[in-house]
């Protein structure tokens, strides 16, 4: 079985590596699935090693449009400055090899399913909720964790164009133990240090 998450990805990918296009280009070509191609095309780079620098701008810009499904667009819009960034061609060449790996998995783990909660109305909102807040942990600056949030953003990106509602579940409950994780992480960090020099007294 071949997605059409990984068909229209691949078939993206392989247009920037030939010819560049802006993220305003993709929009327009893409309308309402572009809020999922372009939120999963923005953080797949996330999942291997990235140049330094990328995160705020890609993060940023996945962060506006999943504002945007909460606010129920069906319409993706991004700023003019942003909109009309194009991806280098050899950095969609190196997304094109490490993509049929990312593939291979979510096509062993998505179809529709439960279209009773991947179709209802405020799934698109809350979905958008959620990668909202993913994509916040993405940005925050927590060294080493970039793929963590990655994952769920990815999960409810494919979950959304798949109409996998037992996929969107499952990227719900990773939400919050990725929430919980960056929780833990924050007091070990922030709170846990300031806390010893008192168990000394």
């Amino acid at each position: 079985m071949h997605l059409k998450f990984s068909q229209d990805i691949k078939a993206l990918l392989q247009r920037l590596a030939e010819q560049p296009l802006s993220l305003g280009d993709v929009l327009a070509e893409t309308s309402e699935r572009g809020f999922s191609l372009v939120i999963a095309l923005l953080v797949l780079p996330f999942l291997f090693p990235m140049p330094p620098g990328l995160t705020g701008p890609f993060g940023g810009a996945c962060l506006i449009l999943s504002v945007q499904m909460i606010l129920g667009r069906r319409s993706p819009w991004l700023p003019h400055k942003i909109a009309k960034y194009k991806f280098p061609r050899s950095f969609a060449q190196i997304l094109l090899q490490n993509l049929q790996r990312v593939t291979r998995i979510l096509e062993k783990i998505a179809r529709p399913r439960l279209s009773k909660i991947a179709d209802h109305g405020w799934v698109w909102r809350l979905n958008g909720l959620c990668i909202s807040w993913l994509a916040v942990l993405l940005i925050s600056p927590v060294p080493l964790t970039n793929p963590i949030p990655t994952i769920g953003i990815l999960l409810l990106a494919v979950a959304t164009i798949e109409s996998d509602g037992l996929l969107m579940c499952i990227g719900y409950i990773f939400t919050v133990l990725t929430t919980l994780l960056f929780a833990f992480i924050g007091y070990v960090f922030f709170i846990a240090p300031s806390l010893i020099p008192a168990l000394w007294r």
